[in-house]
């Protein structure tokens, strides 16, 4: 009842500037039945603009992402804490009969279906779109895996890592042998699931796209439930800009180009000398000086004229003389640290960005004034210890819609009454039985 009242509260205080019902997505139920990242990170998006999301866990484990990495004072991952913002949390035993049949009226009684087992789970659970749109032939189903629901990988398990290989993001992510032009040593892999988020992102879109479609397709008298087929594989190749067409019309294979990017200069980092105040650590800025224009204003800015003229007019002909230029620009980054380095290129309308670290971006007066990031109220249940937890708000901002985190990830189960006796109509010996046979944690 503690932590229901703080939650309460904060419900009040961060939705003060604005009413969660009138968020864009008010009034949409989302059941959220996947786990970790990539569907999980869908319901955060439609959670954050007002969809109502219902996540089901496991009994006594809850999703694993809960224990992931770093783990806070009460020994669950401030992660969590942002991911599972905006959620309701509702334990049920999917592997019991009746904790699918549990699942299976809160969909009949939901929007949307979100989930990212592997293909054919659902359907051997009796919950797929074909048991399902019977009851609600409105149900979207948003289905998230590595390779699709259909095809010969299908059956595979879908992991980030992998399908980064696959999609060929990370053939171009690496350093290239400076005589040969080949990978040197194996690909680089950002410090990030990447393919988790970008299929995360592409679910989201999909499921705003099948609700518009359904408003279009119930307004014919036609049934308005579809399914979103949304993989890790295909929402990394929709990355790859203009690889494919490259290979496709001139035989390009394009590869790895350390911190440059192929076919553009100046766009690359470059070495400065360290900061008074941290001797010990490297440091660096991107220049992205792309523009004809602007790649003139460079080479006057760092006092070499000598490149600029017909021979550097345009980016093809500084592709041809790229080590050249870069060569010139780091000798006079080196001289100075990346903030003098700023100061004298932004001055004259040179894009730049200083590589920052975690700390920098937590104070960067731009990320503060866009008020990026949030600081959520946490309460420990057991201790009443109470803590806030730094997230980045979600985004795109929409004009006159100031939405906030209602509510930081919540406490294993702690939904369990409100959503299974108040909502789904249980009564109190039901969910009381429930919980003693496990097919419902205890909250």
């Amino acid at each position: 009842m503690i932590l229901q009242n703080f939650n309460d509260t904060l419900r009040v205080n961060s939705a003060s500037s604005q009413k969660s019902n009138e968020l864009p997505l008010a009034g949409i139920r989302v059941l959220e039945i996947g786990q970790v990242i990539a569907g999980p990170f869908c319901g955060q998006l439609l959670g954050h603009f007002g969809a109502e999301v219902v996540k089901v866990e496991p009994p006594g484990v809850g999703d694993p992402l809960r224990v992931w990495r770093e783990l806070d004072v009460d020994g669950v991952s401030p992660w969590w804490r942002s991911i599972g913002r905006n959620k309701k949390s509702v334990t049920i035993d999917l592997r019991k009969q009746e904790g699918r049949e549990l699942v299976r009226k809160l969909a009949i009684k939901s929007d949307v279906l979100l989930e990212n087992f592997k293909p054919g789970t659902l359907e051997k659970w009796i919950l797929g779109p074909a048991n399902l749109h019977p009851h609600n032939p409105s149900l979207i189903f948003t289905r998230v895996s590595g390779y699709g629901q259909t095809g010969p990988w299908s059956s595979r398990p879908g992991y980030a890592s992998v399908t980064e290989a696959e999609s060929r993001f990370r053939y171009v992510n690496g350093f290239p042998d400076l005589e040969t032009g080949a990978m040197s040593g194996p690909p680089v892999r950002p410090n990030l699931s990447i393919g988790d988020s970008v299929a995360g992102l592409h679910a989201a879109f999909g499921t705003v796209l099948a609700l518009f479609s359904r408003r279009a397709r119930e307004a014919k008298g036609q049934h308005g439930g579809q399914t979103v087929d949304v993989s890790l594989l295909e929402s990394m190749i929709n990355l790859m800009e203009g690889v494919i067409p490259e290979y496709d019309r001139k035989g390009k294979i394009r590869g790895s180009s350390g911190s440059s990017i192929t076919g553009i200069v100046s766009t690359n980092v470059f070495p400065c000398k360290p900061s008074p105040t941290n001797l010990h650590v490297p440091s660096y800025i991107v220049i992205g000086a792309n523009a004809n224009s602007m790649y003139v204003r460079l080479m006057s800015a760092i006092g070499r004229p000598d490149l600029t003229g017909p021979h550097y007019a345009r980016n093809q002909h500084r592709v041809a003389r790229q080590q050249v230029i870069e060569d010139a620009i780091s000798a006079w980054t080196r001289e100075r640290t990346a903030e003098e380095v700023e100061e004298v290129l932004q001055a004259v309308g040179v894009p730049t960005g200083r590589v920052l670290s975690i700390k920098e971006l937590v104070e960067n007066p731009q990320v503060q004034a866009r008020g990026m990031l949030e600081d959520l109220p946490v309460r420990n249940p057991k201790t009443g210890e109470e803590w806030t937890v730094k997230v980045p708000k979600m985004v795109p901002f929409l004009e006159g819609c100031e939405s906030k985190t209602r509510w930081a990830g919540p406490e294993l189960g702690q939904h369990n009454h409100e959503v299974l006796v108040e909502e789904l109509g249980l009564s109190e010996e039901q969910l009381n039985r429930l919980q003693a046979d496990g097919v419902i944690g205890k909250c």
